[in-house]
């Protein structure tokens, strides 16, 4: 990327945390800023959602590899909500599996759609590996272009 596209990146990023979006933050681990997702030591428990293509969270962060530009459904507690970020909504899903120090226990889904924080819900979506959107931001896992149901 040149420097002017950079640059840009940065702008966009700095006006979304300015506006309390936050979608971004410390996109590496899985964690990011604005509204404060629950501490790690938070016990959630829910039940991995039905069909061929179900994975918890964790196995998302596993099967990454071979699960990489392919449908998935996720089933998780949405943990936080940014909204309105590059024209989509970025939802933090945790289902109690995964570890919070290495960062897989928490899955960003992008969407349209809008659940609350507590919401239990289902994602269905295309799960990328190493999504990189420039400027540091980097996820190990995301699931895009999701439709989220309760």
């Amino acid at each position: 990327m040149n420097r002017f596209g950079k640059w840009v990146a940065l702008c966009v990023s700095i006006g979304a945390l300015a506006a309390g979006g936050g979608a971004f933050g410390n996109a590496a681990s899985g964690e990011s800023g604005g509204a404060k997702a629950p501490a790690p030591s938070e016990q959630i428990k829910v039940e991995k959602a039905k069909g061929a293509d179900a994975y918890t969270v964790s196995e998302a962060y596993e099967k990454a590899g071979k699960l990489d530009k392919k449908a998935v459904v996720v089933r998780g507690k949405v943990v936080k909500v940014s909204t309105g970020i590059m024209g989509k909504n970025w939802v933090h899903l945790r289902d109690g599996s995964g570890d919070p120090g290495k960062g897989t226990n928490n899955l960003v889904v992008t969407t349209q759609d809008a659940p609350k924080v507590g919401d239990v819900v289902t994602a269905k979506g295309t799960l990328y590996k190493d999504k990189d959107f420039g400027a540091g931001y980097l996820y190990k896992v995301i699931v895009e272009e999701a439709t989220v149901k309760q």
